[in-house]
């Protein structure tokens, strides 16, 4: 065992090896994702986590940033200061890092100031409806608070641990007006291009980055096909992810 990785990080890379129904949901994740993206150009990936991002994106001239050190990051630093210079991507990815910082506004500005015009950031996050609240309240570790101002310092603390979090910013972000109003204005350079809803079952019944798993890769495959044509219908009730697309105005 690598004892200069966080063992949080160790233990998501050895379920992620076990589990192939959990690969094949993520799988699909970052298709989504790169495709939102632009065609060519730099990537930066931010949260590269445990590494699992590295299965679906080769080919790709992509910045791997994270706050924990890790040898398949590139570059560690808070995703709040980055440390490039300005227009340095294309296009910039994140799967379950949003609801982690502590100040989501620096986020988006950084992101701005670092993606060329018409770069694009894609991110899939924690998505809270009537069903799924009850999951990420009674059966998630990370809490959900649907009064926080999203855009606020979140108070974590001067020794904020990374996987702190509130698994309620992105909804409250992307899916109340009245913050998405306020994320407009705080940073205007960037628009929201799309948002919609993503995950039913497959998601849950993989366990995520527990130890177990209801249901095998095949079955997982299916269950996203099937979630495509039902999500229209049950996404507001029972949706358990949110995927967002922002553009950097030209």
């Amino acid at each position: 065992m690598d004892d200069t990785v966080d063992p949080r990080l160790l233990a998501h890379a050895d379920v992620w090896g076990r589990k192939a129904s959990l690969r094949a949901v993520y799988g699909d994740y970052y298709f989504r994702m790169l495709g939102a993206l632009p065609p060519k150009g730099k990537y930066l990936e931010i949260g590269a986590g445990s590494g699992h991002s590295r299965d679906f994106t080769k080919g790709r001239d992509i910045t791997r940033l994270d706050i924990l050190p890790a040898p398949w990051v590139d570059t560690v630093a808070d995703a709040q200061s980055l440390p490039f210079p300005d227009e340095s991507f294309d296009g910039i990815f994140l799967l379950d890092v949003l609801h982690h910082l502590a100040e989501p506004r620096k986020f988006f500005e950084e992101a701005a100031r670092v993606l060329r015009p018409g770069g694009r950031i894609a991110m899939i996050e924690p998505g809270i409806t009537p069903i799924s609240w009850l999951f990420y309240n009674y059966l998630h570790e990370e809490p959900v608070d649907m009064i926080a101002d999203p855009l606020a310092d979140q108070h974590y603390g001067a020794d904020k641990d990374p996987f702190d979090s509130n698994q309620g910013i992105p909804t409250l972000l992307f899916r109340r007006q009245e913050h998405r109003i306020a994320l407009s204005e705080a940073v205007p350079a960037l628009r929201t291009v799309d948002r919609q809803w993503l995950s039913l079952f497959a998601y849950p019944l993989t366990g995520g980055f527990k130890s177990w798993s209801l249901i095998p890769a095949g079955l997982a495959d299916f269950l996203v096909r099937l979630e495509d044509r039902l999500l229209p219908a049950l996404g507001l009730l029972m949706a358990f992810r949110l995927f967002v697309v922002m553009e950097k105005r030209p």
